[in-house]
């Protein structure tokens, strides 16, 4: 009898989810569902979205039926993982760890169904194993497994050697292998997934676990599996992190529906098809035709419209999705905008400056100085009588007309150009 697990992996395959994976997870998937866990270091408030796309791949097992686990790297987060660094990480105090866990399991409630059932997603913290083991059974237990080639061998451990890597770092993949080992034989957890730069650290879990349990070698069925996905890299080439510049976070606070909105909309073309794959559920048959309509009409942009808004959507709600649609259209359409909501965005993430009495009752030159979209009066004269300034949609080609009345009571918004703006608010 067929399983829905059977088409896991050509479903992960198709999206491109696939970067790496173990020996013998296709014919265990063909038996029957699994569960699969994934580590977060709680090391900052908010997921960002490097770390989607492992969330996609729990999201993708529950639908086939599987049970997903998440670990929150209580313990593991106050030593930091070198996986795909070039610095250390600070360390964290169990009260701040505690507060980023409780933040990520919100975060994850969007992607992941936590109805009560078998395939209830299970949230654990890894201090709660890995704090109360004392130090020379550690040893005895795990470390006895690891050779020290074999873990300078490991490609996270020599992109750091040069840069002074501490033993506390250089300790962490034994750690990782114990988590593997622990929900293994705890909790029956078969799979673990990460990100591709974690496969060091994830093959070593399997091979602790077939040591320990003497299964999995040669001529014999693994009873551990490993699975993982590619990396989403920053615009500049590195891989997406809380500690490089252009971290994109899920939390509105640190980056704001409006900068996570137009992230996704500077996708290039086809990296926005690669990203509906993964980053969104939507089916096969719409993600084709959006990278057809993409090829035919690049100018318009359709496939970035759509990554855009769903992934807003699901992060930050559709109703904040919507807003966002509008403030885009506003943003760049070069016509008027009346809506207070759109313009209050505008002003806080695009520019704004204080519309004051003063500047009211002055003439159109002082407000596109005011504006901030001109260094000089010479710069804004020409701009005006060339016909490069606009205002609330109506062109202002002469210098020493009089401001025009404010939107909602309160608003102007002056253009400069097709693609710069500022709003100004009273």
């Amino acid at each position: 009898m067929k399983s829905r697990t059977d088409d896991l992996l050509a479903e992960l395959e198709w999206r491109g989810l696939i970067a790496e994976r173990s020996g013998g997870l296709e014919d265990r998937l063909r038996r029957g569902p699994v569960a699969a866990y994934i580590g977060f270091d709680a090391s900052a408030t908010s997921l960002h979205v490097g770390h989607l796309l492992q969330v996609f791949l729990l999201t993708h097992l529950q639908r086939a039926g599987g049970r997903p686990l998440v670990v929150i790297g209580g313990a593991t987060g106050m030593i930091g993982d070198p996986s795909g660094k070039s610095s250390e990480r600070r360390l964290l105090d169990d009260a701040q760890i505690a507060t980023n866990a409780a933040a990520i399991r919100a975060q994850l409630e969007r992607f992941l169904d936590f109805t009560p059932g078998p395939g209830e997603p299970i949230m654990l913290d890894n201090r709660d194993w890995l704090a109360a083991y004392p130090m020379l059974d550690f040893l005895r237990d795990i470390g006895k497994h690891f050779t020290v080639p074999y873990m300078l061998a490991k490609e996270s451990v020599q992109q750091r050697l040069a840069a002074g890597m501490s033993f506390t770092e250089f300790s962490y993949m034994t750690l990782q292998a114990a988590d593997f080992l622990h929900l293994w034989r705890e909790r029956g957890v078969e799979v673990q997934l990460g990100g591709a730069d974690q496969w060091g650290n994830i093959t070593a879990g399997l091979e602790l676990i077939r040591r320990v349990s003497g299964k999995g070698g040669e001529g014999t069925e693994p009873t551990a599996f490993a699975l993982c996905s590619p990396l989403l890299l920053t615009r500049s080439g590195v891989k997406m992190g809380k500690s490089e510049k252009g971290a994109v976070y899920l939390d509105p606070s640190l980056t704001s529906p409006y900068e996570f909105y137009q992230y996704w909309m500077g996708d290039e073309d086809e990296l926005a098809v690669q990203h509906l794959r993964w980053l969104t559920l939507l089916p096969r048959e719409e993600i084709d035709a959006l990278a057809a309509q993409q090829a035919a009409r690049p100018g318009d942009r359709p496939a970035q419209h759509a990554l855009a808004f769903d992934l807003t959507a699901r992060v930050h709600g559709r109703a904040e999705a919507e807003r966002q649609v509008r403030v885009a259209e506003a943003a760049f359409s070069g016509s008027g905008v009346t809506d207070p909501a759109v313009l209050d965005v505008l002003y806080d993430e695009v520019g704004g400056f204080h519309l004051t009495d003063e500047l009211l009752a002055g003439d159109m030159l002082g407000l596109a100085l005011a504006s901030g979209l001109f260094s000089s009066r010479g710069e804004a004269r020409r701009a005006m009588t060339q016909g490069g300034l606009s205002v609330d949609g109506q062109r202002a080609t002469t210098p020493d007309h009089g401001v025009p009345p404010l939107v909602a009571d309160r608003y102007l918004l002056v253009r400069a150009g097709k693609k710069r703006l500022a709003v100004g608010r009273r």
